[in-house]
């Protein structure tokens, strides 16, 4: 199988969310790759992948508790991935809120699929960016 550090050697090249996208793939949630689950991922991440289909595995990759909703700890965890030490704990916490204020549609503290789905639908770049080259 492919493991985390071979999965860097296939070009991915600093991307924050390799493990998780590894964990996302993988058949047992073991972050461990087999060829068919590699398949899978570069399918999913191909230019010509729908753009559906590369929101729910986003929205996988973003659940990293795996409940099916992107809460508070979710998306600050997907914040931290994505600045990495550039934010403080206060402004993480800041920016979780903004955003949980503007996708939050039913004000129930998470956001669902149908939820991030409507964020992303107001992102132009999201399939621009939701892919890899080789």
């Amino acid at each position: 199988s492919l493991s985390e550090s071979g999965f860097l050697v296939f070009h991915i090249q600093e991307n924050p969310f390799t493990r998780r996208i590894c964990c996302v793939f993988s058949d047992n949630g073991d972050c461990k790759l087999s060829f068919d689950n590699f398949l899978d991922l570069f399918s999913i991440f191909s230019e010509g992948a729908p753009r559906d289909v590369k929101a729910a595995y986003a929205f996988k990759i973003y659940d990293f508790d795996g409940d099916g909703w992107l809460n508070r700890s979710d998306i600050e965890n997907t914040l931290r991935c994505l600045t990495g030490d550039q934010l403080v704990d206060r402004e993480v916490q800041e920016v979780t809120q903004k955003v949980l204020e503007e996708s939050d549609l039913d004000e129930d503290g998470r956001l669902s699929f149908v939820e991030f789905e409507h964020v992303i639908s107001r992102a132009p770049d999201f399939i621009n960016t939701f892919h890899i080259r080789i």
